[in-house]
């Protein structure tokens, strides 16, 4: 089915342009600018991928579990000789997430235009932070970039691991709190006000003044 494209590209002079295209494919596009003398940097659907849930619309989160599976992935195929290029083809067409998988296929894209990779992740803070981003730099520049991938995994796994032991460790308080505000409320609403009635019945000087 034909998509509508919204690409940015250099002429061979170095003047930036940017316009729409409608292709079936991402690639049928990077190849027709090419076929105009344009290099092009940056091609995406114009139309991100969201999901409407409950009549509100939202895009689909990127979780550290799916960047765990993808580094993984991607060390795994680095390090058994598979080309970037292809790797990131595969694990466009595989990942789960929608979303990340929408962009690994524009990352694949910009490298195979000669982006760096670091760079191409760069832009996409949301799924690669910067710690991450610096990270596959360094492994580009030094031909580890296998090694680092697998740390870069181990890391994500122990900080999600630790952000979970401190949700729970602040969920018990949080707990006895939100109990012990019912139980006063419960008091003053309910208990208070019976034994106000009952020492006024009984004539006792002792008063009990609500407001």
């Amino acid at each position: 089915m034909p998509t509508t494209f919204k690409w940015t590209g250099k002429t061979p002079k170095g003047t930036v342009q940017q316009g729409e295209l409608t292709a079936d494919t991402r690639e049928d596009v990077i190849s027709s600018l090419r076929k105009q003398g344009i290099i092009p940097t940056i091609v995406a659907e114009k139309k991100a991928t969201s999901f409407k849930i409950g009549g509100f619309s939202r895009s689909p989160k990127i979780k550290d579990r799916d960047i765990i599976v993808f580094t993984r992935q991607f060390a795994s195929m680095y390090n058994a000789g598979i080309p970037i290029v292809q790797s990131l083809d595969i694990m466009s067409k595989q990942t789960e997430n929608k979303a990340l998988r929408l962009i690994i296929g524009q990352v694949k894209g910009d490298v195979e235009s000669g982006v760096t990779l670091a760079d191409a992740m760069k832009k996409y803070p949301k799924a690669f932070d910067d710690l991450y981003v610096n990270l596959v730099a360094a492994g580009e520049t030094g031909g580890v970039l296998d090694s680092v991938l697998q740390r870069l995994a181990v890391y994500i796994e122990k900080a999600m691991k630790l952000k979970k032991k401190v949700k729970g460790a602040m969920i018990y308080p949080a707990v006895v709190m939100f109990i012990a505000v019912i139980v006063v409320a419960i008091i003053m609403i309910f208990v208070i006000p019976v034994f106000a009635k009952v020492f006024g019945d009984m004539g006792s000087p002792f008063h009990f003044r609500l407001n």
